[in-house]
C-alpha cells in the first residue's frame, strides 16, 4: 500500500472525487508545531503498550497450573482485557480530540502502571482478571490517542499510516516473545516481565511529558464520553470494505493469543514455555514484516489477497494440528501472518489518509472497536468450547469459522470490485440517432 506516497497524494489531491482533504495546517501555539524527533519516540510508546498487552499470554499456562482454573476461565481473563479495552474505546476514544493528546496519554500510562502492579501482586485468577481489565482500559485510551498523535506529527506524508499499522503487531510479537524467553530462561517469570514493563512505562511517561501537544483543546469533552458507534458519513465508503477482513484477522489473533500456547503444548507436544511466545510471534511478527514489505501497495489492492491468505493460512495450520505436524502448522501461521499484516495495513493506512484532524481519535476508536470485537468474541466462545468438547475439537471449530469468515470477505471484495467496474455497452446495442 502506498502509505508513504498515496497518503501524501490524498492530502494534496484529496480523495477519489479529487476534493481537497481538509487538513488544517499548523497554526499559532506550540500544540500545532510538533517537535522534531518525537514521532519515533511516540511510536516506541505505542509498541510498549501493545507489548504489555501480550506479555501475559505465555504465562497463562503457568497461572493455570498454579491456580488450577478451567480453560473457560483462561479465555474469560483474556476477554476481560478486550471488554475493558472496548469500554475505553467507546467512551474515551475521541477524548483526545477535545482535551489534547498528552493528558489522555498520561492517564493511560497511570492506569497501565496500576495494572502492572496488580500483575506483580497477583495470587489468584480474580486479581489477574482485575489487572487485565485495567490494562484493557489503559490500552484502549492509549492506542487511539497514539494513532492520532502519530498522524498529527506527520501531516505532510504517510509515514504515520505505516507505523500505526506496524506498531500493534510489532508490540504483540515483542511482548509475547520476550515473555516466553523470560519464562523459559529467567527466574521469577511471573514477576520479572512486569517489572521490566514498569520501567518501560516510566520511560513512556518521560516521553509524553516532553512531547509537544499536537491537538488543541476544544469544547465537547464531556459530550464525547457518551458511547457512540458511528463513522463520519464521508468515510463510510472507505471504511465498510475493511470490516469483514478485519474481523477475520483479529479473530485469528484472539485465538492465537488465548489458546495458541495451549494448542502448541497439548496438541503438538511442544512443551517449552518459549514456544508459547513463538506461536504468537510467528503470526504477529510476520504481519509486521508484511506491512513493511507491502507499504508501497495501494490500500484497495490488499483487501482480497489478505482475505485469501488468512483463509489459506488458517486451513494449513489446522491441517498441521490435525496431522500432528508442527512444521506445517508453523507454515500456515506464517501465511496467515502475511494476510494479517496486509489487512491491518489496508485498514489503518486508509484511515490515516482520509480522516480529518479533528476526528482522528474517534475514527481510530471505531476501527479498534470492530477489530477487538472480532478479537474477543471468538476467544470467549473458543474457551467455552474447550471446556465442553475439548481442546482439539474447539481448535478445529474455531479455525474453520475463521476460514469461513475470510472466504466471505474475499467473495465480498471480488463482488465489490466487479460492481465498480464501468459497464461497456456492446457496439451492436448502442442507441441509434
Amino acid at each position: 500500500m502506498a502509505i508513504t506516497h498515496s497518503a501524501a497524494r490524498g492530502r494534496r489531491a484529496g480523495g477519489p472525487d479529487g476534493a481537497k482533504t481538509p487538513y488544517a495546517p499548523p497554526g499559532r501555539g506550540s500544540h500545532r508545531r510538533p517537535g522534531k524527533g518525537f514521532f519515533s519516540a511516540i511510536a516506541v510508546v505505542y509498541i510498549a503498550f501493545l507489548a504489555a498487552s501480550s506479555a501475559p499470554s505465555p504465562l497463562y499456562v503457568i497461572y493455570q497450573q498454579q491456580w488450577h482454573f478451567a480453560a473457560w476461565a483462561l479465555t474469560v481473563v483474556f476477554a476481560l482485557y478486550v471488554f475493558g479495552l472496548l469500554a475505553s474505546l467507546l467512551t474515551v476514544g475521541a477524548l483526545s480530540d477535545h482535551l489534547g493528546r498528552r493528558p489522555v496519554l498520561a492517564a493511560a500510562i497511570a492506569l497501565e502502571v496500576a495494572a502492572l502492579v496488580l500483575f506483580l501482586l497477583a495470587e489468584n485468577v480474580f486479581t489477574l482478571s482485575a489487572a487485565r481489565v485495567l490494562q484493557g482500559i489503559a490500552t484502549g485510551a492509549a492506542t487511539t490517542t497514539l494513532s492520532a498523535m502519530l498522524v498529527d506529527l506527520e501531516p505532510s506524508h504517510g509515514r504515520a499510516g505505516v507505523v500505526t499499522s506496524i506498531a500493534p503487531l510489532s508490540g504483540l510479537a515483542l511482548g509475547a516473545l520476550s515473555s516466553g524467553v523470560l519464562v523459559e530462561l529467567a527466574p521469577s517469570p511471573t514477576q520479572l516481565v512486569y517489572g521490566l514493563l514498569l520501567v518501560a512505562m516510566a520511560a513512556a511517561a518521560v516521553v509524553v511529558s516532553l512531547a509537544p501537544e499536537t491537538s488543541p483543546r476544544r469544547p465537547g469533552a464531556v459530550a464525547s464520553l457518551r458511547p457512540r458507534v458511528a463513522m463520519p458519513a464521508h468515510l463510510r465508503g472507505d471504511f465498510v470494505p475493511l470490516v469483514p477482513v478485519g474481523i477475520a484477522a483479529w479473530a485469528l489473533a484472539g485465538i492465537y493469543l488465548s489458546l495458541g500456547p495451549s494448542v502448541a503444548a497439548r496438541l503438538l507436544g511442544l512443551n517449552s514455555h518459549l514456544v508459547g511466545g513463538v506461536v504468537v510471534t510467528l503470526l504477529t511478527g510476520t504481519g509486521a514484516v508484511a506491512i513493511t514489505l507491502l507499504r508501497a501497495r495501494p490500500e484497495p489492492s490488499l483487501l482480497a489477497p489478505s482475505s485469501a491468505l488468512l483463509g489459506i493460512g488458517t486451513l494449513t495450520s489446522l491441517t498441521g494440528v490435525v496431522e500432528n505436524l508442527a512444521w506445517l502448522a508453523a507454515v500456515g501461521t506464517v501465511v496467515s501472518g502475511i494476510g494479517f499484516g496486509a489487512s491491518v495495513l489496508a485498514t489503518f493506512g486508509t484511515l490515516a489518509r482520509v480522516a480529518k484532524p479533528d476526528e482522528r481519535g474517534g475514527v481510530f476508536a471505531m476501527a479498534n472497536v470492530i477489530s477487538y470485537l472480532g478479537n474477543s468474541v471468538p476467544s470467549v466462545l473458543g474457551g467455552i468450547a474447550v471446556t465442553n468438547i475439548g481442546l482439539r475439537p474447539a481448535a478445529e471449530l474455531s479455525a474453520l469459522t475463521i476460514v469461513a469468515i475470510a472466504l466471505s470477505a474475499f467473495v465480498l471484495r471480488l463482488n465489490q470490485v466487479r460492481a465498480r467496474r464501468p459497464a461497456v455497452m456492446p457496439p451492436e446495442s448502442a442507441p441509434c440517432g
